[in-house]
């Protein structure tokens, strides 16, 4: 493919709440064995864009480990490749990104160096399976400056955490707003875009001139008019885990057969780190229905409708429902969890209850582990 691969996971949301305390949401666990940033490295894996930098900055600790090798999206090559970028103190800078259009800036000489025609930016909190390539054919034969995927939402759904798109009927973007409490619109953007590389660069370079930050605000909004920016739909499935009830209605869809099929048997794969961990052992006693349990896992007690990430121990007659457990939890005995998303490395006493009330609870708590 004739594109080079950015993916932005620098951001920080603050409706994720305790969960992005500890990580970039680019790194928050996804269906058991994923992290988010996976599913777009993976589609330009798939997509044979062999050339991919991310840009990182919040909490980047736990992203770069997992990014330590490119080998597993099969970025090792002697051309093209996986490059980390985090912002770098200069004589001529000392900001930290301002935002995705400073991050994008100053990063340009990337960007120059580079010789492909055109660009595919990603989010790193998408969750989905697209072939970039496909895209890249609309947009050529659209004949379009900038071409943005975008997602038909279902009517009443909320679009105060999206930017909202309005097109013609030949595809044309004639509205875009960002985030906007109150819209007729049904289509939202997914955080996806092609450009030519030569006109990102003169357009990040207009943007910094004019102390302009922002890619959506500063280039889509501002010129949506003077350029022609066209909507590429996707009509399969897509999420972005932006907050904690995102978070948790994306990963319990993983418990739908045609959600699981998609991701986890169609071709192409979804790719991630692997740790060379036993299988789950599931102990007599124990009683596992409709969940996803990851490898290292150990079952004592009751699992319905949840899903368990890596490493996660649960005690005689625990009861866990519609739960999210991510890795390295301990459960000590007679616990009782629903309707929860459980913080790594959580050791959660015996004859606990947590229950989510009035939405997702997160459990956070930092007990000495011993077997109770």
């Amino acid at each position: 493919m004739r594109a080079i691969g950015i993916i932005l996971a620098g951001g920080n949301n603050h409706r994720m709440r305790e969960l992005s305390q500890k990580r970039a949401i680019a790194a928050m666990p996804v269906a058991g064995s994923y992290r988010s940033i996976d599913f777009a490295l993976s589609n330009m894996s798939n997509s044979h864009v062999q050339k991919v930098a991310v840009l990182t900055q919040y909490n980047s600790r736990s992203l770069n480990e997992h990014l330590s090798s490119s080998k597993w999206w099969d970025f090792g090559r002697k051309q093209g490749g996986l490059y980390l970028f985090t912002p770098t103190l200069t004589m001529d800078n000392n900001y930290w990104y301002r935002g995705t259009a400073d991050a994008l800036y100053q990063n340009l000489d990337w960007l120059k160096q580079s010789h492909e025609p055109y660009v595919v930016i990603a989010s790193g909190d998408g969750i989905y399976k697209m072939d970039y390539g496909k895209v890249l054919e609309y947009h050529i034969d659209k004949k379009a400056d900038i071409t943005v995927v975008c997602k038909e939402m279902p009517q009443g759904a909320d679009l105060s955490r999206f930017g909202a798109v309005k097109a013609d009927d030949n595809g044309r973007i004639i509205d875009f707003e960002e985030k906007p409490m109150a819209t007729d619109a049904h289509m939202v953007s997914c955080g996806i875009y092609i450009i030519r590389r030569r006109q990102l660069i003169e357009l990040i370079e207009k943007c910094a001139q004019e102390d302009r930050f922002d890619f959506v605000r500063d280039i889509l909004i501002r010129y949506k008019n003077v350029k022609k920016i066209y909507s590429y739909k996707i009509d399969s499935y897509w999420n972005s885990i932006s907050s904690v009830e995102s978070y948790y209605e994306t990963n319990m869809d993983f418990l739908k057969p045609e959600v699981r099929k998609h991701f986890l048997q169609d071709y192409p794969d979804i790719y991630s780190k692997v740790q060379d961990l036993p299988p789950a052992k599931y102990n007599a006693g124990s009683n596992v229905k409709n969940s996803l349990v990851a490898s290292g896992c150990i079952i004592n007690g009751t699992v319905e409708n949840s899903i368990l990430f890596k490493k996660v121990f649960v005690g005689n007659n625990c009861v866990i429902k519609n739960s999210i457990i991510l890795n390295d939890v301990y459960l000590g005995d007679n616990t009782h969890i629903e309707n929860c998303i459980v913080e790594s490395r959580d050791t959660i006493r015996a004859n606990s209850r947590y229950v989510g009330e009035d939405g997702v609870k997160v459990v956070i708590e930092k007990n000495d582990r011993y077997i109770m």
